[in-house]
């Protein structure tokens, strides 16, 4: 019994201390293609970027014969050039922002992030530009944008370099963000870009390819040395894959680089072990923070909060707590919403009520994770007065950010077929007043004469909200 016990940890650890060694022993990632989005509008089909080859990171070596909305080579503007636009910046801005034709809204962005380097600082016109045909699965729109700054690499910074790698990210095009980076200018071909580079590829869910581009950028491109944010990176990907053997394991591969981890690094392993439920083996993380004498902040016990709450541990949850308010570090707003998402899953909606009133007293401020999860238990419950009451303490200030327009259209529904119309339409005028688009949060058909427009798209909400924020970021 006990050489069988032996063998088996043994086995254990062999198959841990390989586990890294697998990873990026591969050299031919599996890598998925950008997500299809069903086009709304006519348009011709996206180019596919070719196979990588089976020595690199894979990258889409092939670009179309002429990008949407470039102009050609000889009339790109001299690096660093700035003229004049032909309308104000602002009004430039704000007419992208309500363009919803994508070819229109490629043409015109180019032309002004062209002509403009006060244009080219405004990061969230970028951001939601690439949002937006992303949505159109229009990706030949976004390389057309972000081919069109590339004559301004040269003389930008590291940080214009590695923005655009970034929005190739977000529209979950890592192959793109890996091409862009090796047609860097050599002086960009840096750290910052290079992780960049790896949240792409984490943001996409290709994990593999984040693999090899972690083990081989650095070798082909002498100025990337792995930071701590590298590492982080990758041992978030790894928790996601999962493989939590290998995401400890890269732990001490970053200490035997010379780097060392830091708390973020193992409140990802604390977060990668709780969600999935994995809690004694948890342990052996706060062990390995303790032995690098780091202090775990807030975020490492909310982790534990989410785990404890998942198994339905509520009073050991409490405990937790308690033991925060009473030695610290001070719990926060995320750690009492894991309370009350856990009496909330028990059913003890009365103590989940007494956990957001001494919120209040306490002066935290309740977030979007607070509302959504009080609110439908409450309209469950039948407790349409108390939903309400947090309706105006969010819209009045109390709340700290935004939750989802379908949870304040539930209670305007609720209190609508309770017959207290008079408060749902204060409910609806107030949530206006906050910036809630008006074809989202409405009274019933039932009670609105001939209102018309009641159809609206879910996406096109969303980007007016981001809009709006670009809106008021240009009048600055």
């Amino acid at each position: 019994m006990a050489s069988q016990a032996a063998a088996a940890a043994a086995a254990a650890v062999s198959t841990r201390a390989n586990s890294l060694s697998r990873i990026f022993a591969t050299s031919t990632p599996t890598v998925k293609p950008p997500p299809k989005h069903k086009p709304k509008i006519k348009r011709s089909p996206t180019p596919k970027p070719p196979a990588a080859a089976a020595d690199t990171v894979p990258v889409a070596d092939k670009k179309p014969g002429k990008p949407l909305g470039a102009k050609p080579a000889a009339e790109a503007p001299a690096s660093g050039a700035d003229h004049k636009l032909p309308k104000p910046l602002q009004e430039t801005l704000k007419r992208l922002l309500r363009q919803r034709d994508p070819d229109k809204l490629v043409s015109e962005f180019v032309e002004a992030s062209t002509l403009s380097s006060r244009f080219r600082d405004r990061h969230r016109v970028y951001e939601v530009a690439v949002s937006r045909l992303a949505s159109f699965g229009r990706q030949d729109g976004i390389e057309a944008i972000i081919d069109a700054q590339k004559p301004f690499l040269e003389t930008a910074t590291e940080g214009f370099a590695t923005r655009l790698i970034r929005l190739y990210g977000r529209a979950s095009m890592p192959s793109h963000a890996a091409a862009t980076f090796r047609e860097l200018p050599a002086h960009h071909q840096t750290t910052m870009p290079f992780n960049a580079v790896l949240a792409a590829y984490a943001e996409a869910g290709e994990f593999d390819a984040l693999a090899v581009a972690f083990k081989e950028m650095p070798v082909s491109h002498p100025s990337v040395a792995p930071s701590v944010y590298s590492y982080n990176i990758l041992i978030r990907a790894l928790c996601q894959k999962p493989d939590l053997a290998a995401a400890v394991d890269a732990v001490h591969l970053m200490e035997k680089n010379g780097v060392t981890p830091d708390v973020i690094s193992f409140n990802t392993l604390l977060n990668g072990f709780y969600n999935l439920g994995r809690m004694d083996e948890a342990e052996t993380v706060w062990d390995m923070l303790k032995e690098r004498n780091l202090e775990p902040y807030t975020k490492c016990y909310n982790a534990k909060l989410r785990g404890l709450v998942a198994e339905g541990r509520i009073e050991d949850a409490v405990a937790v707590v308690e033991m925060l308010e009473k030695d610290g570090p001070k719990p926060d707003t995320v750690s009492y919403n894991e309370l009350i998402r856990g009496y909330c899953n028990a059913g003890r909606l009365q103590d989940a009520k007494k956990v957001y009133d001494g919120l209040i007293k306490n002066e935290y401020t309740p977030n979007r994770g607070t509302y959504e999860t009080l609110v439908p238990r409450l309209l469950q419950a039948g407790e349409l007065d108390c939903a309400l009451r947090y309706c105006h303490d969010l819209l009045t200030g109390k709340g700290s950010s935004r939750v989802a327009v379908g949870l304040l259209q539930d209670v305007v529904d609720a209190l609508v077929e309770a017959s207290r119309v008079e408060e749902a339409t204060k409910l609806v005028t107030l949530g206006r007043k906050k910036y809630y688009p008006r074809k989202g949060l409405r009274m019933p058909p039932t009670t609105e004469d001939n209102e018309s427009g009641a159809e609206t798209d879910e996406g096109e909400s969303i980007s007016e909200e981001k809009e709006r924020e670009v809106e008021d970021e240009a009048e600055k």
